[in-house]
C-alpha cells in the first residue's frame, strides 16, 4: 500500500476483514454484491437493530472486536426532498454522529483504507454546470437540503483531516442521483426516481387515467444505477488514493418530464401526466462533472432505460415495499 496522497494504490487484498457500514441500504447492499462478486472473502456487516452507528461506545467496541482493514462508509439517514426539508435536524444529526462515530473509531484502530460515500447534495444550489469537485463550499446550498448536505460536508471534511494527521489512505465518492435494486419507494421517504416508479405503477395497479408529478418538470437531474456506483467504488479503493473526493455519475441527465416519460413507458401507463406547479422543484440542474473518474479508468455501463427497467421488475416482484411510510431511513 502507497503512502497517502500519492494518487495512486494497488488493489486491496481480498483475504482482508471489509466492513460495510450500511449494508441493507440502496448503495451499501449494491457494494456488498459487488464485493462478494469479486472475491472478498471476510466481509463484515450489521444491521441498525445489531448495532447503532450513533451509538459511539457501542460503535467503538465493534470496531475494536472486528478490527476492519477496509471499511466503507454507506450507512446514513436518507429520505426525498420533504423529508428532508421537514426534519433537518433529524438528518443533520444523525449522519452527523455515523460518520464522526465510525470514522473516529476506524481511526482508532488504524483501518487502512476508508470509503466514505456522500452525495451531489453537497454542492452549491446554482454551480456551474456540470459540477466540479471544486465547486464545494463556493455558493449557498440548495434550502430543502442543506441540513444533510452538511452533514456530508463534514464527512469529507474528516476524512481529509485523518489523512493529514494520521497519514491513512481514506478517500470520499460523491455519487450523484441513485436508484436500482433496494431503493426507498415509499411516499414519504423516496426520492425522484422511485417516487415516480411507484406512482406510474400505482396508475397502472388502478387503473387511473391522470398521473400528478410535482413541480415543473422541467429542472435537469443524472440519474446512475446503484450496481454501477457499486463498481465505481471497488474501482476507486484499487487506483485511487488522494485528498479530493471524487464525483461518480454517468456524465449526462435528463429533464424530469423526460424522466417521467421514460418511466410511464416502462411501466405500461398509457394515461396523461399533469404537473403541480406549486410543489418545489428544487435545485434547477445538477449535472457531475466526472472528468477525474473517467482518467482513473471508470465509467458508468448501464443506461437509464435499462435500469429504470430492472428496477421496476425488483419493485414489481415486492410488493411488501408498498407499505408506509417512514420519513427518511437509516441505510
Amino acid at each position: 500500500m502507497t503512502a497517502a496522497g500519492t494518487g495512486t494504490t494497488r488493489a486491496l487484498d481480498r483475504s482482508a476483514t471489509f466492513y460495510v457500514a450500511g449494508h441493507r441500504g440502496l448503495a451499501g447492499s449494491a457494494i456488498w454484491r459487488r464485493l462478494e462478486a469479486s472475491g472478498f472473502g471476510s466481509l463484515v456487516g450489521r444491521a441498525h437493530d445489531e448495532l447503532d452507528l450513533t451509538d459511539r461506545d457501542a460503535t467503538f467496541a465493534f470496531f475494536r472486536e472486528v478490527h476492519p482493514r477496509y471499511v466503507v462508509l454507506a450507512a446514513a439517514k436518507v429520505g426525498g426532498i420533504l423529508a428532508n426539508d421537514t426534519y433537518p435536524h433529524d438528518f443533520l444529526s444523525e449522519n452527523l454522529r455515523i460518520q464522526v462515530n465510525v470514522m473516529d473509531a476506524a481511526a482508532e484502530v488504524g483501518v487502512e483504507r476508508l470509503l466514505f460515500l456522500g452525495s451531489s447534495c453537497i454542492y452549491p444550489k446554482f454551480s456551474p454546470q456540470p459540477i466540479t469537485e471544486d465547486a464545494l463550499l463556493t455558493g449557498q446550498l440548495e434550502p430543502t437540503n442543506d441540513a444533510y448536505a452538511i452533514a456530508k460536508i463534514a464527512g469529507i471534511l474528516q476524512v481529509q483531516a485523518v489523512r493529514r494527521q494520521h497519514g491513512l489512505a481514506w478517500i470520499s465518492a460523491m455519487p450523484t442521483n441513485l436508484y436500482g435494486p433496494g431503493d426507498d419507494f415509499s411516499q414519504f421517504g423516496s426520492h425522484v426516481l422511485p417516487a415516480l416508479i411507484r406512482r406510474y405503477d400505482d396508475a397502472v395497479r388502478g387503473g387511473a387515467s391522470v398521473v400528478t408529478n410535482w413541480g415543473s418538470g422541467t429542472p435537469r437531474r443524472e440519474f446512475l444505477f446503484v450496481d454501477d456506483l457499486a463498481a465505481a467504488c471497488l474501482h476507486l479503493l484499487d487506483h485511487y488514493d488522494g485528498p479530493q473526493h471524487v464525483n461518480v455519475g454517468t456524465g449526462s441527465d435528463v429533464t424530469i418530464q423526460e424522466l417521467a416519460a421514460l418511466v410511464a413507458r416502462a411501466s405500461g401507463y398509457e394515461g396523461q401526466t399533469q404537473w403541480d406547479n406549486s410543489r418545489p422543484d428544487g435545485t434547477p440542474q445538477k449535472l457531475l462533472d466526472v472528468s477525474r473518474l473517467l482518467a482513473l479508468g471508470w465509467r458508468a455501463r448501464v443506461g437509464l432505460e435499462e435500469g429504470i427497467g430492472a428496477t421496476i421488475e425488483w419493485f414489481r416482484a415486492r410488493d411488501y415495499m408498498r407499505a408506509d411510510d417512514q420519513p427518511g431511513g437509516l441505510r
